[in-house]
């Protein structure tokens, strides 16, 4: 069972999994990873506030989504400075998630979900860290409904959905983060999301 800390915060959350042996020979090493999420809400407008509060908080992974930024004008570099590597997926303007580790790298392993090859947001990514596959995600809003955007939400949910179950039969450590949303209704996705929720 997970140790979690709590880190209290507008828009962002830690926890601290506690990782032992695996099944069927897969293991990890013992000790502990802290995860963060943090929705930054445009990366590059906002590195003074993500740097301070990675030189104070100093989580082992880091997932940020909604960095608003195109690919090649993440601040790699200046993360790098602080200790953190990782892998990315930007957009201009909209979206854009990504996953950072500190003093390790993370080993990109998928940048989209799978089922919708035509979908181009960058709302998915996933990333191997010290042996536990974490997943950062933007979801979607849907607004307005109905309506193509509610259309392509519920879409993008079935994909996740249908990754998620295919990953359940595996033997991986693996962690979902994302920032918190609200659904519009409660039958948005009822009975669905607990299928996406890594264990």
């Amino acid at each position: 069972m997970p140790q979690m800390d709590v880190m209290l915060g507008r828009k962002r959350s830690t926890r601290s999994v506690s990782l032992g042996s695996g099944q069927n020979g897969f293991s990890l090493e013992a000790g502990s990873l802290k995860i963060a999420t943090f929705n930054i809400n445009n990366v590059n407008k906002r590195l003074h506030n993500l740097t301070a509060w990675l030189a104070m908080a100093q989580p082992d992974v880091v997932c940020l989504q909604e960095l608003k930024v195109e690919q090649r004008a993440f601040p790699a570099s200046a993360l790098r400075d602080l200790g953190y590597r990782g892998v990315w997926l930007g957009e201009r303007s909209w979206n854009g998630v990504a996953i950072l580790a500190r003093e390790r790298d993370a080993l990109l392993t998928r940048s989209s979900l799978p089922g919708n090859p035509k979908d181009r947001q960058a709302r998915y990514i996933e990333a191997a860290v010290n042996g536990v596959l974490i997943a950062s995600i933007y979801l979607p809003n849907g607004n307005p409904q109905p309506g193509p955007k509610f259309d392509y939400k519920m879409a993008w949910f079935e994909c996740l959905i249908e990754h998620g179950a295919a990953r359940r039969g595996t033997h991986e450590r693996r962690r979902t983060c994302r920032p918190g949303r609200r659904l519009q209704r409660r039958t948005d996705c009822a009975g669905h999301l607990s299928n996406t929720v890594s264990r």
